[in-house]
């Protein structure tokens, strides 16, 4: 089974690794791939370029075997549409591998906003991570799809290469990278809040404001 994460990481931290290594084990598979996404339009300075997330990425995950980086939709360039993500991993792992994406109930309760979000189950599963406050809507769209598709076991998703949603609840370690990003730009430390690598390496390219 092949599990996708997805975010725009600026900066990453341990709310985000350890959401990660709870996936991977909840979900039974050897490697989670955390996908960064290029930064959606609407979001606004001070931010992090894709090369700069990607390698704090890079440095949060070196020493974490069962995490992975996938760096397609950089690489892809343009807009970052997970359809069309999911679509080539699709093609890459073939028509039986189970394949999962990975979702907040916050960003999930607007799935119908999502561009080509019909074809998304046809191509893989869609687990759910329950975000205090951020809860389902009991109609429409994302009401349908839960009482059609959900499911109440990791089994399910072994079983089948797409179509099911697992709703789960996970310990969540409450950081916001907005927050980070914010104590940075006013000299505060995020110790303890991003691994040291990723701090000592924010330092070293003055991003969010860090040495001014």
């Amino acid at each position: 089974m092949h599990v996708l994460y997805g975010g725009t990481f600026d900066p990453v931290h341990h709310g985000h690794l350890r959401l990660a290594v709870e996936l991977r084990e909840r979900l039974g598979v050897a490697e989670l791939a955390l996908v960064p996404c290029h930064m959606p339009p609407h979001r606004g300075d001070p931010g992090g370029s894709s090369a700069d997330r990607l390698a704090l990425l890079r440095l949060a995950t070196a020493q974490e075997p069962g995490l992975v980086v996938d760096d397609r939709e950089l690489v892809r360039g343009g807009p970052s549409y997970t359809a069309e993500t999911l679509g080539q991993l699709r093609t890459e792992l073939g028509a039986s591998e189970p394949l999962v994406m990975v979702v907040g109930s916050d960003a999930f309760a607007g799935f119908e906003r999502w561009r080509d979000w019909q074809a998304i189950p046809g191509l893989a599963h869609i687990v759910v991570v329950h975000r205090p406050g951020a809860e389902l809507p009991r109609h429409g769209v994302v009401a349908q799809l839960m009482r059609d598709r959900g499911c109440t076991s990791v089994a399910e998703l072994h079983q089948a290469p797409c179509g099911r949603i697992l709703p789960l609840t996970l310990p969540l370690l409450e950081i916001s990278a907005t927050s980070i990003r914010e104590r940075i730009r006013e000299g505060r430390s995020p110790r303890y809040l991003v691994p040291d690598r990723v701090w000592q390496e924010i330092q070293a390219r003055s991003l969010y404001g860090a040495g001014r």
